[in-house]
């Protein structure tokens, strides 16, 4: 799920994991978090004061209501954006991506990579996903590590 410009770097994302992985995946474009968010609290709070009426189930759910596997948020903005939307999808692996700052790159590009949130992080998190949930095994997760040239030494970016 991306929202926002790095959705191409998602669809870039989803065309590695088939190409490189043989995983296919489902894209979404998500044109605002803060949006579903909002959507899940309302639901939430409508359920709280209705308890004997027929359940309000959060836009989110009902989007990937159907579907399997992890889901992995990307964004150009900050972490606690996309990891509010969790709580609304039921019991699914949510893995969020983002940019915690501003002023560390030049580019977009280099922002991503940066925070590890470009097409090759976007790859890792959902092989990573999908290994810690026994759907592939974990060494396609090191293969991806070592097929992007990622550093795995490189400083956290949340510490710096």
């Amino acid at each position: 799920m991306g929202s926002g410009v790095i959705l191409r770097e998602v669809l870039t994302a989803g065309d590695l994991l088939a190409r490189d992985f043989g995983v296919t995946s489902g894209v979404w474009s998500a044109t605002s978090l803060t949006g579903l968010r909002r959507d899940g609290l309302a639901a939430e709070r409508w359920n709280l004061l209705h308890p004997d009426a027929p359940a309000r189930v959060p836009y989110v759910r009902q989007c990937l209501d159907g579907r399997t596997g992890p889901v992995v948020v990307a964004t150009d903005y900050m972490k606690i954006v996309g990891d509010p939307i969790g709580t609304f999808v039921d019991d699914r692996r949510i893995v969020s991506l983002d940019t915690d700052g501003f002023g560390r790159s030049d580019t977009r590009e280099a922002l991503r990579t940066f925070f590890e949130v470009d097409r090759h992080f976007i790859v890792i998190a959902a092989l990573k996903a999908l290994a810690d949930d026994g759907t592939i095994p974990r060494a396609c997760v090191g293969e991806a590590i070592r097929r992007y040239g990622i550093d795995i030494d490189k400083v956290d970016p949340a510490t710096v």
